[in-house]
């Protein structure tokens, strides 16, 4: 049987990680989130890689391990926000799996943002109507690599813990993925 990879990107906060462990554990597949990789291998904190490296040298390390770990099979990989945004990187997602971009709007993004215990090192010092403005700017640039995805999902409604099951159905459905269990 071929690999059964699914993708999920998007920008941060849109629930890629949450999603990814439930939509795993559903398809009885390993889970992995590109950036704790990155700091598991480097035994370093993205946002720390990001102050010493720079986003520059950073995205480098990113595109490295993406290669990696995309090699793996039957797997569910949630990538960060500016993962798909560099290098081949799309093209290369599209060869290795099915992608999904979990599309969020700016507020749902906030949202989220808010209740996430993450460092955000492109976020940092920006709050309210700025972080919302930044978020809605950056989302849009992003949009062009996002839209190269196979597939795309809305997680506006993802307002609770409780709605994750929801979006998990959402993606087995839309990428015809076969449930192992």
């Amino acid at each position: 049987m071929k690999s059964q990879n699914i993708i999920l990107l998007g920008y941060m906060g849109a629930g890629k990680t949450s999603v990814g462990k439930v939509l795993a554990s559903r398809l009885g597949v390993d889970f992995y989130d590109l950036d704790l990789y990155i700091e598991e291998r480097f035994r370093r904190k993205v946002a720390d890689i990001f102050a010493e490296r720079g986003e520059e040298g950073f995205r480098e390390i990113e595109h490295n391990m993406l290669h990696e770990v995309a090699e793996f099979e039957d797997i569910v990989l949630s990538l960060g926000g500016g993962t798909p945004c560099f290098f081949d990187n799309m093209d290369y997602l599209n060869s290795k799996g099915k992608t999904v971009f979990m599309n969020a709007s700016p507020e749902t993004i906030v949202r989220h943002l808010k209740i996430s215990h993450t460092v955000r090192p492109l976020l940092q010092q920006k709050q309210g109507q700025e972080l919302l403005n930044h978020i809605a700017t950056h989302l849009q640039e992003r949009l062009p690599y996002y839209n190269k995805a196979q597939y795309e999902i809305n997680v506006d409604c993802l307002d609770s813990f409780n709605k994750i099951d929801l979006l998990v159905d959402k993606i087995v459905d839309v990428t015809g993925v076969l449930n192992h269990n």
